[in-house]
């Protein structure tokens, strides 16, 4: 193997420019030529290629979202899309490719291999934490770090003026943020896609916060959440059965995905992206590196895409716990 390429693909998260640093970096220290494709998929399909060695990733660990940019590619999902992208890479003699992406990206890669038995190493990026066969995920604690100290934030605003917050963060099938940021940020209620809290059930708890003596509260709301059709209606809600309440919103939306990534992720990056060349050099393929119990593992690409995440049922029972 002579010449691996790197690229991210779907939505950006804190720390791809982590990993990309460290496929380049790694490549160089194998003596392996890499090449950036810029514009995932897309970039691909039109050859958009860019020579790359250990310099050209200089001073890019620090920071968020991504240098290779990132693009939708509906023609990757047909089979002379896959043909370009395919051509392009043959003429720029490369070998191999390491994509940072979520379960979209891996589905591409897959389907890439399948029809080229071209070798592939997947390292999964996403702020949800929602990828089968690793702890975490790329950008996820960088994620929660950004969601906690914005909820101090509207705290201290809840506190002054005594009012409830809805406070929506991203997770529309998964709610490890909501869950995570909440215990951590001291939430009074979680309202999460895996657990159907109840309107009535939601109504209770805000009654006996402000039984108890509390003032104010905040609420995490996962985009996901079952329980209405969207926050704004929980609120609409909450304001109709209990207008002892000064009810306000706040979506975080795409701010979460901003941002320095934190040390945890600029480790983890780096780690999962050694392990992506190393992995690759040793002729495998097909395989997505994830972290378990703090050590490298590799699983394979077809199981991350299909496989589900766990709510960790403990986290849940401290949550409810604290809100006593």
């Amino acid at each position: 193997m002579k010449k691996i390429a790197v690229f991210t693909s779907g939505g950006d998260s804190p720390g791809m420019n982590a990993a990309i640093r460290s496929v380049v970096r790694t490549c160089a220290y194998m003596k392996v030529d890499c090449v950036a494709i810029y514009r995932g998929y897309q970039g691909m399909i039109e050859g958009d290629f860019k020579p790359m060695d250990a310099r050209s990733v200089n001073n890019i660990i620090n920071k968020g979202g991504t240098i290779l940019k990132s693009a939708r590619c509906d023609d990757f999902r047909t089979k002379e899309g896959r043909k370009k992208a395919y051509d392009q890479l043959k003429k720029e003699g490369v070998d191999a490719f390491v994509v940072i992406g979520g379960d979209g990206s891996f589905t591409g890669a897959l389907k890439f291999n399948e029809e080229y038995d071209f070798p592939v190493i997947g390292i999964p990026g996403t702020i949800d934490n929602d990828i089968f066969g690793t702890t975490f995920t790329l950008g996820f604690d960088t994620a929660l770090n950004t969601v906690v100290e914005v909820i101090d934030k509207i705290r201290d605003t809840a506190s002054s003026h005594n009012r409830l917050f809805f406070v929506e963060v991203m997770g529309r099938d998964v709610g490890h943020i909501a869950l995570n940021a909440g215990v951590g940020a001291g939430a009074e209620e979680i309202l999460i896609p895996e657990e159907n809290l109840g309107l009535e059930r939601l109504l209770e708890s805000l009654k006996r916060s402000k039984a108890s003596g509390k003032s104010s509260s905040i609420v995490i709301v996962a985009e996901g959440d079952k329980i209405g059709k969207n926050v704004f209606e929980l609120k609409e809600y909450v304001e109709e059965h209990l207008p002892i309440y000064d009810v306000r919103v706040s979506v975080l939306g795409h701010m979460q995905r901003g941002g320095a990534p934190s040390c945890y992720d600029r480790v983890l990056a780096s780690r999962m992206g050694v392990k992506a060349v190393e992995s690759l050099l040793e002729g495998k393929s097909n395989l997505m590196v994830g972290v378990q119990d703090n050590k490298l593992i590799l699983t394979p690409i077809s199981k991350a895409i299909k496989g589900h995440t766990k709510i960790d049922k403990e986290l849940m029972r401290v949550s409810d716990i604290m809100t006593v």
